[in-house]
């Protein structure tokens, strides 16, 4: 393998795991075992379907970013001005918000492992992702975190699955065919996985590594469905996890599923064990928040554009004081889901009309199954989100 193909490689799998770790937050840990929970066995074929809906998503957005050669604003912007800062806003937004729910959740990682105060823990979080991204390879650096932390998020709940001994048979029969089918559950695991900034956090990194055109779309293909693949292998764990206590006739504590859920299966070692995993997938979900969010927001103005750290900074910082001051505010967190839930399928739309824009796609023909695909998870997801906000 050349130096240049391995350098590819790196930047692939870096991105993946980028998009992957991005979306496996504390919301992710807690909506799985809540999930399985409620639906037990039949908790896998919502997996298996929303694994499909998250690839059709993220091969559209991949491509029509990478084909196009411009970043998700730039195209909305091209398309309608003003769209582009439309989506830039609520993306920034939303990010914002969810980032304040991601570094409460390495506090109380940190809380869980070393016994520290949550707010000490958030402060060392915050401060870790700042000095990563004051680096001048931060890029590299936040490839390099992504991915080393993302397998140990990985490795840690294999060990507590191979304790809970989950009904691999029942688990495997009834994601083939479930006794409940829960549509609820199969939005809420597609907004989590690909929605709001998430969506955009690996094509952005791949534009930023230099990748563009049509003769790029191989490595982009690749890209997307490997971070998807590593996003499910991580709820498929959590969910054999979670089975494996459930099955066993264990309770599941509601005030902190994941928590309970992992000390059912592994006693103190597996609680301990909760504390890493939270605080990896928090973190991660800080770096990855912050690095998509002012990717957004350094197109609302000129002078933003050679300002990205400072941005990046301002960004974490801005969300470590809010979660310091005012804690972890649930109704806050509940509208920025609602938004990041309109986000999707916003930027699908616009995603899809660009690239059927020859001025704005050029010379590539996006496929039909995929244009099909986008509609589909666009209108569902534009629906389910209308509903939320109207519910709140």
């Amino acid at each position: 393998m050349t130096p240049k193909s391995t350098s590819l490689a790196s930047t692939l799998l870096g991105a993946a795991f980028l998009m992957a770790t991005s979306a496996i937050g504390p919301g992710f840990l807690t909506q799985t075992t809540l999930f399985t929970v409620k639906l037990q066995a039949s908790f896998g074929f919502v997996i298996l379907l929303s694994i499909l809906l998250d690839i059709g998503v993220q091969l559209n957005i991949w491509r029509i970013v990478i084909a196009c050669g411009q970043k998700a604003p730039d195209l909305a912007n091209a398309l309608f001005p003003g769209l582009g800062h439309l989506l830039s806003i609520m993306i920034g937004l939303g990010g914002l918000v969810f980032n304040i729910g991601n570094i409460a959740g390495a506090g109380l990682g940190l809380n869980v492992l070393l016994g520290i105060p949550v707010e000490v823990g958030a402060v060392i979080s915050a401060l870790i992702a700042i000095v990563l991204f004051v680096r001048k390879d931060a890029l590299l650096a936040m490839d390099s975190f992504s991915k080393w932390l993302g397998v140990l998020m990985i490795a840690l709940t294999f060990y507590v699955v191979f304790t809970a001994h989950p009904p691999l048979g029942l688990a495997f029969q009834k994601t083939i065919n479930p006794d409940i089918l829960d549509t609820t559950a199969i939005i809420t695991l597609v907004g989590g996985t690909v929605g709001g900034y998430i969506t955009f956090a690996g094509a952005h990194r791949l534009l930023d590594a230099g990748l563009k055109g049509s003769e790029a779309l191989p490595e982009t293909d690749r890209g997307a469905v490997t971070g998807i693949g590593i996003a499910s292998l991580m709820r498929i764990l959590l969910f054999l996890a979670a089975l494996g206590v459930v099955m066993q006739g264990l309770s599941i504590d509601p005030s902190n599923p994941p928590a309970s859920m992992f000390q059912q299966a592994a006693g103190t070692l597996g609680y301990k064990l909760f504390g890493l995993v939270m605080w990896c997938a928090a973190i991660t979900s800080v770096t990855g928040s912050a690095y998509t969010s002012v990717s957004f927001i350094r197109t609302l103005h000129p002078s933003f554009t050679h300002r990205t750290t400072a941005l990046t900074l301002g960004f974490i910082i801005l969300s470590s004081v809010i979660f310091l001051i005012a804690g972890n505010p649930v109704t806050l967190l509940v509208v920025a889901g609602a938004v990041n839930g309109m986000i999707l399928p916003l930027s699908l739309l616009i995603m899809l009309v660009v690239v059927h824009k020859p001025a704005l796609a050029g010379s590539y023909k996006h496929p039909i199954l995929l244009t099909l695909i986008g509609v589909v998870v666009m209108l569902i997801m534009g629906w389910m989100a209308v509903r939320t906000l109207l519910m709140i």
